[in-house]
Parts: C-alpha cells; structure tokens; sequence
C-alpha cells in the first residue's frame, strides 16, 4: 500500500465537500485505493487546508479525516502531502497554486483556473517551468449521456454531425421569500466575487465542443443580467453585477455549429437540467447528463406543416434510449484516478492547467463578442 498526501484547500463549499471530498477522495479511500499494474494500491491520505479554523474541524470530524489545518505553508513545507489541490473562489486561485508550485507540489484546481486568459496561461507556463504535473477539472467528459455519446459517435451512429443544441440551467430561487430560500451562493451573481454565467459555464463548453465535436474558432454571445436584484445568504439584499444568463453560437474547425443556451432564469421542461440535442445525417441523439436517447433515420416521422390541427405526431416518439452498459463511475472521482495515476505512474493526463485556460480564453471572448455584438475568432491556443 502506497499512501500519497494531498492537500485539499478550500473544500469547505458546497462543490469542494461532496464532489471531491466524499465522492472522490473518500470514495476512493472506501474502496481500498487505486489498483496499480505492479498489484499494489494507491491510497490519498487527505489533509483539509483552509482560513476558518472551525469550518475545516467540523467537515474533518464529520468525515473521518485525521489530517486538518489552517497552516498552509506547514502543510506545503510537508514532502508527505505531494499534491495541491484548489476548490477556493477565483480570485484567490492562483497564488495558492502559485505557492503550492513554488513548493514543489503537483497541481490540480477546479475550473475556472484564473478570472482573466492571460493570468490563466501564466500559471500553466509557471507549472510548467517547475516541471510539476498539472491539471484542471474537466468533470463533464466522465458523465454517462457523454459517455454513451461518445461510443454512438464512435459506431458512426449520426453519419455527418451537423448541428449542437445545448441548453443548460433551472430556476434559482432569488430568496426575497423566506418559503424559497437560494440553492446557489450569492457570489455567483457578483462579478468582483469571480461570479457569472460566462466565466463558469463557457469554460465547460469549451472543453465539452473541443473534444466532443471540434476545436472552437469563433463565438458570438449574447449575455444578460435578467435579474438586477438578489438576496444573500443573510437575506439582506444585494445589487447584481454578474450575468446570470448567456445565449451563444459555437463554429467549429470541424464545421459543425453549437448553440448553448445557459441560463439561471429558465424553468425546465426537457429530460434534464442539461441536455445536448446532437444531429446528423443518419441520426440524432439527446445527450442529458446520465441518459441519452436516440432516434435513427429509419424511424424519423415526416411532420407536414399545419398549424390548424393538432399534431397527429407525437414527437417523443419514435426515441428510444441507450441502456447502461456499463457501470458508470462519479465523473470526478474518475479524473481524481487519472490524476493520481499521472503523478505516481506518469501516464497520460491531457487536462492540463493549458487546457483550462482555453476554457477562460473562451470565457474572455464570449464576453467581448457580447460587448461589441459581434462574432469573435478563437485564435489556436
């Protein structure tokens, strides 16, 4: 049994306990570690780093965690703990990863990796230079409708892909009612506090087209802060200044176009609270976050336009869906297993802090196409 120390800082949010904490981290704890090729396991031996002392001992009793505390540098100055990982707000990423790197620790953050494109390449360049493995979180790759998307692509199930339609997003409560208090922090719809529509989801979007349809080259976004007033945490109300929605096209190197709606504003009538409705020539598929249904050409109805009748089609029909076969893992513990076996066995890790910040390139863009009403090149990154 090898044990490796990790160093999770900022883990006390929402995001930060139950996916990496307890469904990866702990998880993989649970399960006897990693199997490695020589038959032996890996097992992360976690300490919780973070400013608010009782904050940091309450989620260590809560989950059995021996190791905790608010001395970072401690913690860095330790050669057990050999990665860092960061799940804090944005604007305070980057010097906690730049001082995990100066340490000599491998790296690995959520997304947003920075809030501006050029502050996101410099850190890459700065692991990079330091010779440590590196990544970013790229949790949507892992999902089972993405999975199972995949392996239709791969069969030749679509023929030519023509188009993408994404459309992400539910109805966050305000909490101006006290009966329907928020389900998101407040930050999120506050600029200053790395809060936004564009710079969380765009960065997704990026990494999702990229690798499941083909490199961006332009965007044009249309973003909007259709709710100027929310209340916080305290109920004490407070001035919006972030976009809580965002309608944009995609244009690919592979010439398929992508339209993805993303939108905090928006009451759900689809299979999911994301869904990708992908065409092309010989089928289509609707691609939701754990299940994705399919229509072949064979089975495609021929509507005829007649808006005096009601449809004598009903246009569920006709999809069937694509059963699990396979037995699908969290996506974030997935990649937490790439990552270790990157660090201890060198293998191949592709989501690199260099492609994260491809995902706040886009972010970037998107923000400036929606400024000027315009189309904006990606350039290759």
């Amino acid at each position: 049994m090898k044990k490796i120390g990790i160093i999770l800082n900022g883990v006390t949010g929402r995001m930060g306990t139950n996916q990496h904490l307890v469904r990866s981290i702990l998880a993989i704890r649970e399960q006897g570690g990693i199997l490695l090729p020589d038959g032996s396991r890996l097992m992360p031996d976690p300490i919780l780093t973070g400013r608010n002392a009782n904050k940091i001992a309450d989620l260590a009793k809560k989950h059995g965690v021996d190791r905790f505390t608010t001395d970072l540098d401690a913690a860095l100055a330790d050669p057990y703990n050999e990665i860092f990982f960061d799940a804090s707000g944005t604007p305070y990423r980057i010097p906690f990863l730049e001082r995990a790197i100066a340490a000599g620790k491998h790296v690995y953050c959520e997304k947003p990796t920075a809030s501006s494109y050029e502050a996101a390449l410099d850190l890459a360049k700065v692991a990079e230079n330091a010779g440590v493995k590196n990544g970013t979180v790229q949790d949507k790759l892992w999902l089972p409708g993405i999975r199972k998307y995949q392996l239709l692509k791969e069969q030749g199930f679509f023929g030519e892909i023509l188009s993408v339609r994404g459309e992400f997003g539910y109805w966050v409560f305000t909490g101006e009612d006290e009966g329907q208090p928020i389900q998101r922090p407040s930050w999120n719809y506050r600029s200053e506090d790395g809060g936004g529509m564009i710079i969380d989801m765009h960065c997704h979007w990026r990494y999702v087209i990229d690798n499941l349809f083909g490199n961006v080259t332009r965007v044009f976004c249309k973003a909007a802060t259709h709710i100027p007033e929310r209340f916080d945490e305290a109920g004490k109300p407070f001035k919006c200044t972030a976009d809580d929605s965002a309608y944009a096209i995609f244009e690919t190197e592979t010439g398929i176009t992508c339209q993805f709606n993303s939108s905090w504003n928006v009451r759900v009538r689809r299979d999911d609270l994301f869904t990708m409705q992908v065409d092309g020539t010989k089928g289509s598929a609707i691609v939701g976050l754990r299940k994705c249904w399919v229509q072949h050409q064979s089975v495609t109805p021929r509507p005829i336009w007649n808006p005096d009748i009601d449809s004598p089609i009903n246009y569920y029909d006709n999809w069937t869906e694509v059963p699990d076969q396979l037995e699908f893992d969290n996506a974030f513990k997935i990649q937490w297993e790439l990552f270790l076996k990157h660090v201890v066995l060198d293998t191949p890790f592709p989501w690199t802090l260099r492609e994260g910040a491809k995902g706040v390139q886009l972010a970037e863009l998107s923000l400036k196409s929606n400024e000027q009403g315009s189309w904006v090149d990606v350039p290759k990154s």
